[in-house]
């Protein structure tokens, strides 16, 4: 847990810190509704996801969904799905408090590395990125629908 005056970053451990994230999570996601969301993060937990959420004058701000994961190319390593700031608090010290957890949480689980992709249109995302010391180290190509 990492505290300040006025931030707090914690893991969510219960169905009640899920469904006092979810708010701010469905920011990024909205093509869930709150239950969908909370059923789809039970799935994702059962293959190791875990939720971070940063309160900040007694509201939760913030969120991190991450993996801790190995692969070949990047070892033992926490890789990012999920990251947003409330768009009425941006700016205000809350992503950068979390992605500072995010490092120290990932080097206290003996990460090497920390990941993440960023959708192309967000720009805004891109710079804070920047900001906060990631490399723009490669493309990510997807095919979103494999039914054809």
């Amino acid at each position: 847990m990492i505290n300040s005056d006025t931030m707090t970053i914690r893991l969510a451990s219960t169905r009640q810190d899920l469904t006092n994230l979810a708010p701010v999570l469905l920011e990024l996601r909205p093509q869930y509704t709150t239950e969908t969301l909370l059923q789809q993060i039970s799935k994702q937990q059962a293959e190791g996801y875990q939720l971070a959420s940063l309160e900040m004058d007694s509201r939760i701000v913030c969120v991190a969904g991450f993996v801790i994961t190995e692969k070949l190319a990047w070892g033992k390593h926490l890789y990012v799905d999920d990251l947003i700031t409330s768009e009425n608090i941006r700016s205000h010290g809350a992503g950068k408090a979390m992605i500072a957890w995010l490092k120290q949480f990932a080097r206290a689980q003996g990460c090497r590395e920390l990941h993440l992709d960023s959708g192309m249109h967000r720009l805004d995302a891109h710079r804070f990125y920047d900001r906060e010391g990631f490399d723009r180290a490669c493309l990510h190509f997807s095919i979103t629908d494999l039914s054809e």
